[in-house]
């Protein structure tokens, strides 16, 4: 039994490196995956110092949109264009009718106040869309389809989907834009003025209505961008959204402030995730995936409550 749980996966690792590396690429796929997920949360986060509830809803909710649009005979691309169109006009009505009138109110309240937007979506989505998932349009796009086989000596293949190298790609070309906009531009430092008070923020002239405007937008694209890369690995339906809340273990780790903790958190679960399910899970009868992350995250609470890059809170008292 020892040996089952301590040596014995080890040894499978050295004895099938090709196995191994390919447990590695798809740890890599869902970790990235998983941190583009947590990224809309810590844009909203950092916007209103609170926990998006709705970010889920919104992933599924873009992508239900863009196939919507594209069943109904818009052109894909035209398609596209229109569901930013529509994440556009969620922002701006989520700011208007949700936000603006709870400016400096407790954070419990914009936390119901998310977690009412995300039954209005629920509700809003299985009216227009119905409840049967939809395949997501990846060739219509522009998604590479098919597989890149990598030979490893006698040692056998590592098999790359296109699809996944595309959404690793893409992923991290708008985890690493929007780290940038958010960290060296003006609006970046009003988002965090605005996160810190509001009040505060609206006495030295910042526009609390404009950012929480452009903050939503933001994540609406990263929902969209999630919703597009989740859909073509499976499909698009309300099940996306228990997958995207495994953003909350990567935000455990890696701080609910962090777009750097956001990716490498989401890291950790990925590999994490992956290598348990593949070597550990006969141990223990499979599922390993559904909470392996949710046991990584409550041991960081322990022993680091603020995550890997978090922000720790001193309070005088």
């Amino acid at each position: 039994m020892l040996y089952d749980i301590f040596i014995g996966p080890f040894v499978q690792m050295v004895e099938m490196p090709d196995f191994f590396l390919q447990v590695l690429w798809e740890g890599f796929v869902a970790g990235i995956l998983y941190a583009l997920i947590a990224l809309g949360f810590v844009l909203i986060f950092k916007a209103s110092g609170v926990f998006n509830f709705a970010q889920g809803i919104m992933v599924v909710f873009a992508g239900l949109t863009l196939v919507g649009f594209y069943e109904s005979g818009v052109p894909a691309l035209l398609a596209l264009l229109l569901t930013i169109g529509v994440m556009g006009a969620l922002a701006y009505g989520i700011e208007r009718f949700v936000m603006r009138p709870l400016v400096n109110q407790p954070d419990i309240i914009l936390l119901m106040a998310t977690i009412g937007l995300t039954y209005f979506l629920i509700g809003l989505g299985e009216f227009v869309f119905g409840g049967e998932p939809k395949r997501m349009i990846a060739e219509e796009l522009g998604l590479p389809t098919g597989s890149t086989a990598i030979e490893m000596g006698e040692r056998g293949l590592v098999i790359l989907q296109h699809i996944d190298i595309a959404a690793a790609v893409i992923a991290i070309l708008m985890v690493t834009a929007l780290g940038i906009f958010f960290n060296k531009t003006r609006i970046g430092r009003a988002l965090r003025a605005v996160a810190d008070d509001h009040q505060a923020a609206l006495s030295v002239g910042i526009s609390l209505n404009q950012i929480w405007a452009i903050v939503w937008f933001a994540a609406g694209l990263v929902a969209l961008a999630t919703g597009i890369m989740w859909g073509a690995r499976s499909d698009v339906s309300f099940a996306l959204e228990i997958v995207a809340f495994k953003a909350l273990p990567v935000l455990i780790l890696g701080g609910f402030t962090s777009i750097p903790g956001a990716i490498i958190g989401g890291l950790i679960i990925g590999f994490g995730e992956k290598i348990g399910e593949i070597y550990w899970g006969g141990l223990v009868g499979g599922g390993i995936e559904s909470w392996l992350a949710y046991i990584i995250a409550l041991i960081f609470l322990l022993f680091r409550p603020q995550g890997l890059f978090g922000e720790r809170i001193i309070e005088r008292v």
